[in-house]
């Protein structure tokens, strides 16, 4: 199994529906922090809701339309990242991300999803790598903007979620403008 350094003792690793219980336990610990904006982290509530999540990724995965790999703090499951949405066709791919909150604040998930969008873009031809956030979402804002990423818009109340209608920020990054960040990176 492989395993993608993060740096400080964090990686990124593939997790599947085998690792069910798991996942269960992090979603439990996740659920407070990340559960005003990341459905996931409500809707996977017993063992056989988080192996029908893990096995609809990876089910996406077989497909080419979507992937799930966790971050790991120490060998512990603290958060994940997504590609809820991978069209090969539009060359175009939505990432999602949590974390439960003894995770937060140490550049994880800008840190993996930096290479998330390497792969997308450099290994899968992806032009196009958006990020969807609740305005009211400020962590996850910030995170984009750490990114690179450019607000495109706002979808004015398009996401209901536990009794609130969401306006959702839609930013991005496309390939030639992560190509040149990542140049300007290493200089």
């Amino acid at each position: 199994m492989f395993a993608i350094p993060l740096g400080d003792g964090a990686e990124l690793r593939p997790i599947g529906p085998w690792q069910a219980e798991e996942f269960l336990d992090h979603i439990g610990r996740a659920r407070e922090y990340a559960g005003p904006w990341v459905p996931l982290t409500v809707n996977v509530t017993d063992v056989e809701s988080a192996r029908a999540l893990l096995q609809s990724y990876a089910d996406k995965q077989a497909a080419d339309t979507g992937h799930l790999w966790a971050v790991r703090l120490d060998g512990v499951l603290v958060g994940g990242v997504l590609f809820r949405i991978f069209d090969t066709q539009s060359e175009s791919c939505e990432v999602g991300v949590w974390l439960e909150p003894s995770a937060a604040g140490r550049g994880l998930i800008t840190r993996a999803v930096e290479h998330l969008i390497d792969w997308a873009v450099d290994e899968r031809g992806m032009h196009r790598v958006e990020w969807l956030a609740s305005s009211a979402n400020q962590r996850s804002l910030a995170a984009a903007k750490r990114l690179g990423m450019s607000r495109d818009g706002v979808l004015r109340e398009s996401f209901p979620w536990q009794g609130v209608r969401h306006d959702m920020e839609v930013w991005s990054v496309l390939a030639p403008e992560w190509r040149e960040r990542r140049a300007a990176d290493r200089r």
